[in-house]
Formats: C-alpha cells, sequence, structure tokens
C-alpha cells in the first residue's frame, strides 16, 4: 500500500489485540466471556460471509456467538418473538440482527424492540440519543470506527471541515453527531450532504476530510476533492470484472485511482473502514457485558 493509504485491516488488528486482553481480564472476573447472538434471516451470501466474518472476530478476541439462521419466509412477528427471548436472556450480553432484512420486514420495527442495553450495533432510539447528546453507550460500529481509523492514522478532525456524504441512519446521521461533539476525539465543523444537494461538488472541495457513504460505485470524482483532503469511504459496491473468477470486484463510492495522489490520506475498499466496523462491534458487545455483569 502506498503511503497515504489508511490501512484499515492493520488498525482493526491492533484494536482486536487490545480487546483480546480486555475480554480476558473482564472473563476473569465476571466468569463468563462476554456473549453475541447474531440473527441471520434468509440466504444473502454478502450477509453470510459477514456474519462468518464476525463470528471469527469474535472467537480471536474470546467472545462467545450463537448463530440464529432463520429462512427468508420468516414473518416480522416471528423475528419480534425471537428478540424477545433474547432481550431477557441473559446468557447473551449483546444482539446483532444481520442487515438487510427481507423486503418484508421493517428493519426499524426490529432495532425499535431490541433491548438497549444489547444493542451491540448501536442503531435503537435509545443510544441514537445519547450518541446525539454526547453521552454514546453503544455507538453505531461503522461511524465509531470512521473515529478510530481519523484518530489513530494521525488525521484528527478537531478544527476541521467535514463533509459527509450520505444522510442515513446507519452511516452520514451518527458520524456527523459523532465528530461534531465537543471533546478532543471530535471538534469538527460537520456539512452533511445527500441526493437532494444542489451543486454537490462545490460543498466536497470545501472538505478537510471527505466522507463518503453514498452506496453509488466511483461518485466521488478527483475534481470534487482539493489538494490534501483525507478520504474514509465508506462504500461497497460491486461491479462486473471478467478478469475476476468470480465476476466481479469490489470498489467505494469514491474514484480511488484518481483521488489517491491529491489525498493526503486514502481508506481502500476492500480494506479501510470494513474491519473497522467489526472490531467496533467487539468492543461494544465487551461494553455491553460489562454493563450487565460488573457493579
Amino acid at each position: 500500500m502506498l503511503e497515504n493509504t489508511i490501512n484499515g485491516i492493520e488498525i482493526a488488528a491492533s484494536i482486536r489485540s487490545d480487546l483480546r486482553t480486555s475480554v480476558e481480564a473482564f472473563s476473569k472476573e465476571s466468569g463468563v466471556p462476554p456473549s453475541l447472538a447474531v440473527i441471520l434471516i434468509g440466504d444473502n451470501p454478502a450477509s453470510a460471509v459477514y456474519v462468518r466474518n464476525k463470528e471469527k472476530a469474535c472467537a480471536e478476541v474470546g467472545i462467545t456467538t450463537q448463530s440464529f439462521t432463520l429462512p427468508a419466509s420468516t414473518t416480522e412477528q416471528q423475528l419480534l418473538e425471537l428478540v424477545e427471548k433474547l432481550n431477557s436472556d441473559s446468557n447473551f450480553h449483546g444482539i446483532l440482527v444481520q442487515l438487510p432484512l427481507p423486503p418484508h420486514i421493517r428493519p426499524s420495527k426490529i432495532i425499535n424492540h431490541l433491548n438497549p442495553n444489547k444493542d451491540v450495533d448501536g442503531l435503537h432510539p435509545t443510544n441514537m440519543g445519547l450518541l446525539l447528546a454526547g453521552s454514546p453507550y453503544l455507538a453505531p460500529c461503522t461511524p465509531a470506527g470512521i473515529q478510530e481509523l481519523l484518530l489513530r492514522s494521525g488525521h484528527l478532525p478537531d478544527g476541521k471541515h467535514v463533509v459527509v456524504c450520505g444522510r442515513s441512519d446507519i452511516v452520514g446521521k451518527p458520524i456527523a453527531a459523532l465528530l461534531v461533539q465537543r471533546n478532543d476525539r471530535a471538534n469538527a465543523t460537520v456539512s452533511i450532504c445527500h441526493s437532494q444537494t444542489p451543486n454537490l461538488s462545490h460543498i466536497t472541495r470545501q472538505a478537510d476530510i471527505l466522507i463518503a457513504a453514498i452506496g453509488k460505485p466511483n461518485t466521488i470524482t478527483a475534481d470534487m476533492v482539493k489538494e490534501g483532503v483525507v478520504v474514509i469511504d465508506v462504500g461497497i459496491n460491486r461491479i462486473p470484472d471478467n478478469t475476476r473468477k468470480s465476476g466481479y470486484r469490489l470498489v467505494g463510492d469514491v474514484d480511488y485511482t484518481n483521488i489517491q495522489s491529491k489525498a493526503s490520506g486514502i481508506t481502500p475498499v476492500p480494506g479501510g473502514v470494513g474491519p473497522m466496523t467489526i472490531a467496533m462491534l467487539l468492543k461494544n458487545t465487551l461494553t455491553a457485558a460489562q454493563a450487565q455483569l460488573l457493579p
């Protein structure tokens, strides 16, 4: 990787190493390891891969997991009943519902039904409210991972103009809320852009730090950013590639090849934000277990 690459794989490995020590200490003190329940609905191949990666990472740091794999025909009510059962099961300190869900199941309905103390994805309204108030308990994993990437790579947001492209509840809104807070991990001036923003490039060219969470490949081009920008690419998009055995390759939301020469720091896809999301999931699971079991 080039010198200006922000290597999420290496940074996430360092975090997992620290977490392994913390999990071991917690397990000795409490008598049990942190435990995560993972719910997977349907047979989405990408979701299955994500779940396996999360389970592998949990095992690496000493967190136990149990998967609940249900068919795509599972009704919303059946899923709510499983969530309710896990909410009250003290054997599980965290609950992860793998998204996306089948079209007939409303994600907001399921997320709102989670016990916020076990909501390791940090998406329950209670946890989002705490985040906005500046007292996060379980912060959404991808935004928390982005913040750690910036801090650990030396690109502090303090005093910088951060432009967030995307306003989803999973990334756009919470990363803006994290970085605008009055503390030494944030203190940024934050602008949020989206599909209805006129003259998008006028705003993106002002960014000291650009966070792209749009969901469309190569949307941010080199002419849309200034020299020295730090780019965090959250996008994971499949595009056809006949040279690959799979028939596709993964690209982000930014034109990585042409922007890299202008950027002072940039995350690759894959190998940037993705590993950090999983690392923050592990951290949240430990945090949830500590709150539930330690005085």
